[in-house]
């Protein structure tokens, strides 16, 4: 027998709700769901085995050449490594120069379509030198110190005018795209504009256009709301594309993530911990992506007033298939106000 909470959320209609920030189509179908609170990752996600791990400490010859550390003195223990990535889907060799256009610019294919080189830069962020320790497991102050690492690294690549974007970005777990289970993240710079981030921009417009207002400023509905800290709120999104999906917004507007300071990132880096420790616990410690939503690197004046970053964490629950691939839409079995009410009452052992 359904428990009088599963009765109510699945006698519930199904929705189709409207996400402003991507200009998507998400259906909200409680039918297909169990209880909110019965969401877990079927398997937890354990780490493997440390041995030859070429991300711990004392393997730094095994890695691909190093950019830079924390602390930078070479003879001292490092914290966090930022490197280049062994196996990166763009190359940092094909052009040196940091303006002007590379002679392998846009080209027209014919019918084909176009094609850019493959100019880019993709750099992994070793988050811990000991392999056992997660993003979670560090310190407001460590988290903090790992997103700094990440503006550091956006600062230096935004050098090179023929960057246009630069995404920041976690695997967690095999099933989220993790190669490597020694905690780490990735950037991924390009020379073009992706068009989930143009769209993101066109529909953030659309609606500034319409209210004068950025859509992400906008007071959050209590109900969607999970944790509010002095300079960042974390969400579950009205429209949610995936369940349990959570967004950490800044209260101010900030359009650039690497506008990020000292004292926000520590904020920030509370939060995460908190939102991670929440979903470990809550969902089973589920395989997740976590992505930095930021404007391009030369986004014009005018679109700042309503591009706002903010940090995309997606809990691996339910997979996606034919109708999601070709249509764009989503079906999440689970209503946002409940993901958030079921976020918000997590217990985190102290």
């Amino acid at each position: 027998m359904a428990s009088p909470s599963s009765t109510q959320t699945q006698s519930r209609s199904p929705e189709i709700r409207k996400d402003p920030v991507n200009n998507r189509w998400v259906i909200f179908s409680p039918a297909r769901a169990k209880r909110p609170t019965d969401f877990k990752a079927k398997s937890p996600q354990n780490p493997s085995s440390s041995s030859s791990c070429p991300f711990c400490m004392g393997n730094e010859h095994e890695c691909a050449p190093e950019i830079f550390r924390v602390p930078p003195d070479p003879k001292s223990d490092w914290k966090i490594r930022v490197i280049q990535n062994l196996y990166p889907a763009l190359s940092r060799d094909i052009g040196s120069k940091k303006d002007g256009d590379l002679d392998g610019e846009m080209r027209c294919m014919g019918d084909l379509g176009r094609v850019v080189t493959g100019f880019g830069f993709h750099d992994v962020v070793i988050e811990s030198p000991v392999h056992s320790v997660q993003l979670q497991d560090l310190e407001p102050r460590e988290v903090g110190e790992v997103l700094l690492a990440c503006k550091k690294r956006i600062e230096q690549i935004k050098e090179y005018d023929l960057i246009k974007y630069v995404q920041v970005f976690k695997n967690h777990g095999a099933s989220a795209g993790a190669s490597m289970s020694h905690s780490h993240s990735q950037l991924l710079a390009l020379p073009v504009i992706p068009p989930t981030i143009s769209a993101r921009i066109n529909s953030t417009k659309e609606y500034f256009d319409q209210t004068g207002k950025c859509c992400l400023c906008e007071v959050q509905p209590k109900d969607l709301q999970i944790d509010v800290t002095t300079h960042f709120i974390s969400i579950v999104p009205f429209a949610a594309s995936f369940p349990f999906e959570i967004w950490i917004i800044p209260r101010n507007h900030s359009s650039h993530f690497h506008e990020l300071d000292n004292e926000k990132a520590v904020d920030l880096g509370g939060l995460l911990k908190l939102t991670l420790r929440k979903i470990s616990v809550q969902l089973n410690n589920p395989p997740f992506n976590f992505m930095i939503q930021t404007a391009p690197l030369q986004a014009i004046d005018t679109q700042l007033a309503y591009t706002h970053w903010f940090l995309q964490i997606v809990p691996q629950l339910a997979g996606v298939g034919g109708f999601e691939i070709g249509t764009g839409c989503y079906i999440n079995p689970v209503f946002s106000e409940d993901a958030a009410k079921v976020m918000r009452e997590v217990n985190v052992p102290k």
